[in-house]
């Protein structure tokens, strides 16, 4: 639009001078005074429109300047609010990390430990074999034991009645 106005004013000017020209060369050749009269008012008259156009075009670009000044302060709020978004994404994103990092420390110590407890089941496994193996024994053992303690018993019943019987023959 401002490009606009400046070539209307210029295009003005153009025919204003023309113009002015053309009513130097009538009046030198003797332009009968109403047709002066006629050519000075328009004179007047596009010289009043160039004014308008000038007086416009400042208008205009104040408004323009005014309205880019607007933008670029919008564009920079814009711009600060989403610097600050970045900043705490990022914010959030070490957090973010700083959690990760614990948490992946914590599961190592803790593979640590189950690495740890495999071992100490695998060893106590291992114990309770023997035990088991000490237990048959021992069962066994037992078993022999109450057997050879069985047969003493009966050994011991069979003498007991053998007692019993040689001792009223005895005592006859």
């Amino acid at each position: 639009q401002l490009l606009e106005a400046k070539a209307s004013l210029s295009l003005a000017q153009t025919r204003h001078a023309l113009q002015l020209q053309q009513a130097k060369t009538q009046m030198s050749n003797m332009v009968p005074k109403k047709q002066f009269e006629q050519l000075q008012n328009s004179l007047r008259e596009e010289q009043c429109k160039a004014q308008q156009l000038q007086e416009n075009l400042h208008q205009q670009a104040e408004q323009t300047c005014r309205q880019l000044v607007r933008t670029q302060e919008e564009h920079e709020r814009l711009l600060q609010a989403a610097v600050e978004q970045t900043e705490g994404l990022e914010h959030n994103l070490r957090s973010a990390e700083a959690v990760l990092a614990e948490r992946a420390a914590q599961l190592k110590d803790t593979q640590v430990q189950l690495s740890r407890n495999k071992l100490l089941i695998k060893d106590l496994r291992e114990e309770n074999r023997g035990f088991a193996v000490a237990l048959q024994a021992a069962e066994l053992k037992q078993k022999s034991t109450e057997e050879k303690n069985q047969l003493l018993e009966e050994q011991a019943s069979a003498l007991k009645q053998l007692i019993g019987k040689i001792t009223p023959a005895s005592l006859s």
